[in-house]
């Protein structure tokens, strides 16, 4: 594969200082363009050691608006990051609608360490690529560009570039942080980085392949190939704006709804007043014991509530909050997405509140809004809600995998009962803020709803992450019922084996050591 990277390929200095000039004026020109559309640009940097990446990614912010670009190295993670499933730094790190951001490694560094050091199989890290393919495939779907470039040098090439970089105390490469010697075992190097192009090179997120050894030729070649993407994917959105024809059919919807989950509970269940006052003190207590028991272990939790319009979250909500010491917890009320969330692909702004390692979060209203009015109300096309069941099953995987406890909630009430409280809400002054017109539309759309929440409920309830369907026309039996849940997956997850640290690789239960470790040996396991 990398033999077309050592032809020794060079640029003479007056060639490169006439093309430079014409490729920046381009370059900026398309920066400009791209600003004004719904595209993010993502550039992933890999390669050899000593092929120069910090290089280009210093000559790209001298040749681009540094105001539409941002650059992310993923050295050490922090503890913020350690203490998160892995995916939510790169998350962090993407860029809003129109601009770009480069990426040192991305998620490929760690997957590439873990086999070289020898801490996964080869089946194990095919494994994680196959995430790593459905993460990039998500991004795109949602009209992302990710343009992936691996540096490589020869063997005789990286040792002359490493003798060159190890006489200056000032290279930049001298200065990076804990340097893996990689350059040490570079066939073994090379036959991991071989398998992770070969099974992650897509024809909508290709890899493309420099040779480095020529400065000038490897600078051009990239800006070049950044250019060609970016002018490619202008000039599809061009045409798909022009044409004015929606990027997905509108297909008719499945009526495998029509005879829903919902329909199978039954409302009337209730509790009498004496019980529940008995139940909740003692489930609010503990409660309060569990969430610092869960504290003391690191295990995170997220709760997510969903449910018909006055159904009662906000309720059950309390009465966990009310048992549960406030700087353990966090409440995140999910409203309509802001100018900056629009900007972002939709679970954005969930993983931006993931909580910290012992910490609670919780979701009123959550990433399921995309398959409910974002499709009854139309705000999300066909395509996109109907590709967001396997997006959200995929996220909330990596969140149980990285040992966070998840509880769902659909609270569900009777449409008579939610007239009464409607108007409940109307004449109550205090309670007046939480009845509005939209609340009433939605209500004409009832039918609408309880299709799509049937249909949410049977993709979307996995082995890792069930729904919890709570009776809601009584409001103590709802509330007693959604404390006991929550009790019960704690004591269930506190009590079972320990999980790895957020920050671990599915295919590995070990960060790599810091000290030199093994490298996998080359022809297989």
């Amino acid at each position: 594969m990398f033999e077309a990277t050592k032809v020794g390929r060079s640029v003479s200095k007056q060639d490169y200082k006439e093309q430079q000039e014409e490729l920046r004026t381009q370059l900026l020109e398309a920066q400009r363009e791209l600003r004004h559309t719904p595209i993010p640009v993502i550039v992933l940097v890999s390669g050899v050691e000593a092929a120069g990446k910090g290089e280009v990614v210093n000559r790209l912010n001298e040749w681009l608006d540094t105001r539409g670009v941002q650059t992310f190295a993923f050295w050490n993670e922090s503890d913020e990051e350690r203490e998160r499933p892995r995916y939510w730094r790169f998350w962090r790190a993407m860029p809003p609608r129109g601009e770009i951001a480069i990426l040192f490694g991305g998620w490929y560094q760690t997957p590439i360490e873990y086999r070289f050091h020898g801490q996964c199989s080869d089946a194990e890290l095919d494994a994680e690529l196959n995430r790593i393919v459905d993460f990039e495939q998500m991004l795109i779907q949602d009209g992302a560009l990710i343009v992936k470039f691996w540096f490589h040098l020869s063997e005789s090439d990286q040792k002359a570039r490493l003798k060159e970089l190890s006489r200056d105390d000032r290279s930049r490469w001298k200065m990076l942080p804990e340097k893996s010697r990689f350059s040490e075992h570079y066939a073994a190097f090379e036959e991991v980085a071989e398998r992770v192009i070969r099974h992650t090179d897509r024809g909508c997120s290709p890899w493309y392949l420099v040779e480095a050894s020529d400065r000038r030729y490897r600078d051009l070649t990239v800006g070049k190939t950044l250019l060609h993407a970016i002018r490619s994917r202008l000039a599809e959105h061009g045409a798909h704006e022009a044409s004015g024809i929606p990027n997905d059919p509108d297909l008719p919807e499945s009526d495998s709804a029509q005879i829903t989950l919902l329909d199978q509970l039954d409302l009337t269940r209730a509790l009498p007043r004496e019980d529940y006052k008995t139940e909740l003190k003692r489930l609010q207590t503990e409660l309060n014991e569990l969430a610092w028991r869960a504290y003391n272990k690191q295990r995170s939790t997220v709760l997510v509530f969903e449910g018909v319009d006055a159904g009662g979250k906000g309720g059950a909500i309390r009465r966990i909050t009310q048992a549960v010491d406030a700087r353990l917890y966090r409440s995140i009320p999910v409203a309509a997405p802001t100018d900056e969330e629009k900007a972002h692909h939709y679970l954005w702004r969930f993983w931006r509140h993931i909580p910290r390692a012992g910490r609670m979060t919780i979701y009123d209203r959550s990433w399921y809004g995309r398959v409910l009015v974002e499709r009854v109300e139309g705000f999300a096309s066909p395509s996109e809600w109907r590709r967001a069941y396997s997006e959200i099953n995929q996220f909330e995987e990596q969140l149980v995998d990285s040992g966070i406890i998840l509880v769902k909630f659909w609270l569900q009430i009777s449409q008579d009962e939610q007239l009464r409280r409607f108007r409940e809400r109307e004449s109550v002054p205090y309670k007046r803020y939480k009845i509005t017109a939209e609340d009433w539309r939605n209500r004409e759309k009832w039918p609408l709803y309880k299709k799509a929440v049937n249909e949410m409920i049977a993709r979307t309830s996995t082995r890792h992450a069930s729904w919890t369907l709570v009776e809601g026309n009584d409001k103590p039996f709802a509330r007693i019922k959604v404390l006991r849940t929550v009790c019960d997956a704690l004591n269930e997850a506190l009590e079972g084996a320990p999980v790895p640290a957020a920050g671990y690789l599915p295919c590995g239960d070990k960060r790599i050591e810091q000290a030199v470790a093994k490298p996998v040996k080359t022809g297989g396991d």
